[in-house]
């Protein structure tokens, strides 16, 4: 039934976005954005804040943690575009370096659909390795990991069932397949941060795609739990989920 309603609001998401590529639904929680109205941002917040979810990234992170980014990822069948090889920290405001992503599948999610594949321990020495550009059009990102610095052929593949979720480190190399199948692959991705680390507002860091813009500069953050630390600038207590 959780499912069911999440699918459900991934449909009314994409008839409000329909002029933005449904790869690239950036922070579908926050009011005002993407033109979605409030009654799906919030349930976008809600899914961010399910204690379920919340607890595995404290495991991770320790106690304070800070929401600061997501994304309705949505590969339509046939179309879907590429996610090349990346770290996300190649992309990212935060000092010192350090995030745990929810990769939380919407609909069951294959290697025919184009499911997340990563490279296995690529994030353990924390070392953000090179990456050069690269413009094609049928690429969600246009910073790619130089493949020197990791063996494409030890990757694996995050296949995941409808309401399973995957965590990975900032650091980890990953990407993903185009969708050719005729199947749907929806994914909402959630970022979560340790207070101890500073979400960056000075930072020239860009968005890394022509398919959208991250407004990393007037973005507003969430204490989903403990203390804030050093981010004091435009951060929600949200009285749900803070405390």
């Amino acid at each position: 039934d959780t499912m069911e309603g999440m699918r459900d609001l991934v449909v009314r998401t994409l008839e409000v976005t329909a002029d933005q590529p449904p790869e690239s639904i950036v922070c579908p929680y926050l009011p005002g954005w993407n033109g979605l109205p409030e009654d799906l941002t919030r349930q976008w917040l809600d899914i961010a804040g399910t204690s379920a979810i919340i607890d595995y990234v404290a495991s991770v992170l320790g106690s304070d943690i800070i929401l600061w980014g997501g994304q309705l990822f949505c590969k339509p069948a046939h179309t879907g575009l590429e996610v090349p090889w990346h770290q996300d920290g190649q992309y990212w405001p935060i000092t010192p370096l350090a995030t745990c992503s929810v990769w939380l599948a919407i609909d069951d999610v294959t290697i025919e659909n184009g499911c997340m594949r990563y490279i296995p321990g690529s994030h353990q020495g924390g070392e953000l390795f090179p990456h050069r550009e690269d413009q094609r059009d049928d690429l969600v990102l246009n910073q790619v990991t130089e493949e020197a610095y990791f063996a494409a052929d030890t990757a694996k593949d995050d296949e995941l069932q409808a309401g399973e979720f995957s965590l990975h480190d900032v650091f980890l190399i990953h990407g993903s397949q185009p969708n050719r199948s005729a199947k749907r692959r929806a994914a909402y991705v959630l970022r979560f941060m340790p207070a101890a680390s500073l979400f960056d507002r000075s930072t020239d860091k860009k968005s890394g795609s022509a398919h959208y813009q991250t407004h990393f500069s007037t973005r507003p953050i969430y204490l989903m739990r403990g203390e804030a630390g050093a981010n004091t600038e435009l951060i929600s207590h949200h009285p749900h989920y803070a405390g």
